[in-house]
């Protein structure tokens, strides 16, 4: 796939094969053992490999550790070379978009465009609380989130760009250099909420990823088919993608991946196990290369 050109990845996107991806989950864990999953992710035909964007681990010790996100992903952009990497999602209180875009664009030019940018309206209260990270409302936050994913677009594509948003402003800016995978990186929006997010999602997402039930998320998915056509957009042109725990039991997991198929969903996030890695290579070596057929 030429990397250069990412209406290749948006026809990946839309196609009936599934992809799937691995949480590496870096709650409680350090630099050695995070590279060693994400070198077994793309040795083992992973086709991304996540982490998520927090300052304190969610679960566990209080104060065990928790590696910063986009600093993370370069470094392990650095020593893979196939596998598809991304943050899912970042707060978009947790840096001004401006920038996220030149963290962003630094990451795609290490992994030599194997980047997906992951977005959400943050919800964690308690860190921000503690870090002194302002946390406002969620209307706000959504609105912080569109602007964000906008004012990074226009970063990531034009020379002199200018915006004037309620939260956001741009001044004839630029950044260089433009990213490898044009016009940008894959921008990827976490949202559960059918009021407030998911028509953000219609407006602005090139992937949405969510959780829930099988029954929620195909009802979701009908529900994004329509905002996207009352936005003025193909809903084929927006990928979905949804978690995939492991630890159930393997006739569930197949179940479970064969309705989100047919709800529209392309892409499986499957979650590190609970179990350790013997469970995970389980599910490589017997489940994986019937999901992805």
């Amino acid at each position: 796939m030429n990397v250069r050109l990412n209406h290749a990845v948006n026809r990946l996107y839309c196609g009936r094969e599934m992809r799937i991806g691995l949480d590496i989950a870096q709650h409680q864990l350090l630099w050695p053992e995070l590279a060693e999953r994400v070198r077994f992710a793309e040795s083992a035909g992973f086709d991304g490999a996540w982490v998520f964007d927090h300052f304190k681990p969610l679960y566990g010790e209080p104060d065990g550790p928790c590696l910063e996100a986009w600093t993370l992903l370069a470094s392990l952009a650095a020593i893979t070379s196939r596998i598809r990497l991304g943050v899912l999602v970042t707060g978009i209180t947790y840096r001004h978009p401006s920038i996220l875009a030149t963290e962003a664009i630094t990451a795609d030019h290490i992994s030599n465009g194997r980047l997906e940018i992951g977005m959400g309206a943050a919800w964690h209260q308690p860190e921000h609380e503690e870090l002194g990270v302002p946390f406002p409302p969620l209307k706000e936050r959504a609105e912080r989130l569109e602007e964000g994913v906008q004012v990074m677009r226009l970063l990531m594509t034009k020379d002199r760009a200018t915006f004037a948003g309620q939260h956001y402003q741009l001044a004839d800016a630029g950044y260089h250099p433009r990213p490898i995978q044009r016009p940008h990186p894959p921008i990827w929006i976490g949202a559960g909420g059918e009021q407030l997010m998911l028509p953000i999602v219609a407006r602005q997402a090139d992937g949405w990823h969510a959780f829930g039930s099988d029954d929620s998320l195909a009802r979701k998915s009908r529900l994004l088919d329509q905002l996207a056509e009352k936005a003025g957009r193909d809903p084929n042109a927006i990928l979905r993608s949804a978690s995939l725990s492991l630890s159930r039991p393997w006739d569930q997991v197949r179940r479970r991946a064969a309705q989100l198929r047919a709800a529209g969903f392309a892409y499986l996030i499957a979650e590190w196990p609970s179990e350790g890695k013997r469970r995970l290579d389980e599910f490589v070596d017997k489940v994986m290369p019937e999901l992805a057929a």
